[in-house]
């Protein structure tokens, strides 16, 4: 049962984010600079455009419950995140070493967010990197203290996650689109 649960939920999620016939299916991705290279220096990189970065933000925590893909080797993999926080300009995810979204990412750090309601999607793709630093670990504990009874930020299994190169697109059932960089 639990299986087949987690196979409705991923379908659900795959099909609420897929595009529909009267979306473009044009994607529009950041341009690779060294501005959007991986950051070197954690403390001083921040979004290269907070405005945007902030409408993603609030359209997702509005829908509650996100969906984050990764690759395990050539299959996709959908699982449901609920934890989303913005700290020093970047926009954060919180999961643990010993899980495999985290062996994922650091196989492949590029991945995709999708959350869905009310007529409308959003789905994100970015390159995902982790800070490894107790002050972001801290910052997203603190935003969503009810994870404290799972990670600790001075211990090794707490991975925390921000979003580069990042495009957004928000669509709706009109065949409305949005697209945001950030």
């Amino acid at each position: 049962m639990k299986h087949l649960l987690v196979t409705a939920i991923a379908l659900f999620a795959f099909m609420a984010c897929s595009p529909n016939s009267t979306e473009s299916t044009t994607e529009q991705t950041a341009p690779a600079t060294e501005q959007n290279a991986t950051p070197k220096n954690h403390a001083e990189y921040t979004s290269p455009n907070a405005a945007a970065q902030q409408e993603v933000f609030d359209f997702i925590q509005k829908k509650g419950v996100f969906y984050i893909a990764t690759m395990d080797g050539d299959q996709p993999r959908v699982r449901p995140f609920g934890a989303l926080h913005i700290f020093e300009g970047k926009m954060y995810i919180i999961t643990g070493h010993v899980k495999r979204v985290a062996k994922q990412l650091a196989q492949n750090p590029k991945a995709e967010i999708c959350a869905q309601g009310d007529n409308e999607w959003i789905r994100v793709a970015a390159t995902m990197v982790e800070d490894e630093r107790v002050e972001a670990k801290k910052a997203v504990l603190d935003a969503h203290p009810n994870l404290r009874s799972m990670y600790n930020e001075n211990d090794d299994n707490i991975a925390v996650y921000y979003f580069t190169d990042a495009t957004a697109t928000i669509s709706s059932f009109s065949g409305d689109q949005k697209t945001l960089n950030f």
